[in-house]
């Protein structure tokens, strides 16, 4: 007969209620959970496992008498609401799993004798967007027409990604939880977050946002990174929330992608949105935001074009095939640099490889195929 655990009915809603799902249409699709909320029955240890897959939170918690105090590590800004510690649950635990990551960076780099960066934290709030965006410039050594070199925004993205962790920055675009494609991180949540730190810092930038926008995003995150602030923000509707380092960082990555005075030397009326896209290699989203910032269109222009932009990219999206190269992805999803660290690590004796699967979210062959094929 399967051993039955006695399970606090409070946790279980709880759970419940902490993974986003709605109580009664949960139980109704979950009968049995519903005789352990009642008292009626206790679950047994793999009913319980189970459960605690579905509800995506640790065996071990559901034992507890009272729900474990969870807070983020890092302030949270959402644009029409400033500073929240509430947010989507595979946001949170991705949250949690970037931060382990850079738990073990730090340590390893530490003991490696590896020496601070020192563009961590060298200007803050009442800094010059200008002096910033030049600084930036200088330590990335890319000048004011840098991106106009490639052919696509494709390219500038991957030369820009590569050249900021060529600094010290490690950086990770998903869009799920680790591999999990049943749990997709939204982007009207999450566009993506910081973690500054003098020696390892993170930056998650949400790969299911617009390819072309995901560069404003990368600039906008370096930004907290020169002002050592960590922060993650939903930036919804590509505009900042109502603090004063999202704000300088909205500008300074305006600034860097889209210089005031090359815009206004190509901007017209009539020449559109597209073409200057082009020039930039940003999203056409990103020069009617400059535009909006600039004076040279209105806020209701702004919102009427967003909303067709993003009704467009929606449709081009949905027809777009699922899939791809598993590797390539994971090359985005570990980051090339971090798992670098993670193979000398291993090799050096300082790494398990248990430890290893489970910072890069790789096991097994996969593991071994992915640092023999792509490092």
């Amino acid at each position: 007969m399967a051993t039955r655990i006695h399970v606090r009915p409070e946790m279980l809603t709880w759970a419940i209620a902490r993974a986003g799902f709605d109580l009664p249409e949960f139980v109704e699709k979950n009968p049995k959970v519903a005789e352990w909320i009642d008292g009626k029955k206790q679950p047994t240890v793999k009913q319980l496992e189970n459960f605690s897959k579905k509800v995506f939170i640790p065996f071990g918690y559901l034992l507890l008498p009272d729900p474990p105090n969870e807070e983020l590590p890092i302030p949270y800004f959402r644009t029409n609401g400033g500073g929240s510690d509430k947010i989507h649950i595979n946001v949170y635990d991705t949250i949690l799993n970037i931060r382990q990551r850079q738990e073990w960076l730090i340590d390893y780099l530490r003991d490696n004798e590896f020496k601070k960066l020192d563009f961590v934290g060298r200007f803050n709030e009442n800094s010059d967007v200008e002096t910033i965006v030049a600084d930036i410039r200088r330590e990335l050594n890319l000048d004011e027409q840098w991106a106009s070199h490639f052919a696509t925004w494709e390219e500038a993205r991957k030369h820009l990604a590569n050249t900021i962790e060529s600094i010290g920055v490690v950086i990770v675009f998903n869009g799920v939880v680790e591999n999990n494609t049943h749990r997709p991180i939204p982007v009207d949540e999450c566009r993506g977050f910081v973690l500054v730190d003098e020696i390892a810092p993170f930056m998650f930038i949400n790969n299911s946002d617009w390819k072309s926008a995901q560069m404003f995003t990368m600039i906008h995150e370096i930004a907290h990174i020169w002002t050592g602030e960590s922060a993650g923000f939903d930036f919804k509707n590509f505009l900042p929330a109502n603090d004063p380092i999202e704000i300088l960082s909205d500008k300074v990555a305006a600034e860097f992608l889209v210089p005031q005075k090359s815009f206004l030397e190509m901007y017209t009326p009539q020449k559109g949105y597209q073409a200057i896209a082009r020039h930039f290699k940003v999203s056409e989203i990103v020069i009617a935001r400059r535009a909006l910032d600039l004076g040279v269109i209105s806020r209701k222009e702004f919102f009427a074009f967003y909303n067709e932009y993003s009704q467009r990219e929606f449709i081009k999206k949905e027809n777009q095939g699922s899939g791809g190269d598993f590797f390539a992805t994971a090359n985005w999803r570990v980051s090339l640099s971090f798992a670098a660290h993670v193979k000398n690590a291993l090799n050096n004796g300082q790494l398990l490889y248990r430890d290893a699967y489970r910072l890069t979210n790789l096991k097994g062959d996969t593991f071994s195929k992915f640092l023999s094929t792509q490092l």
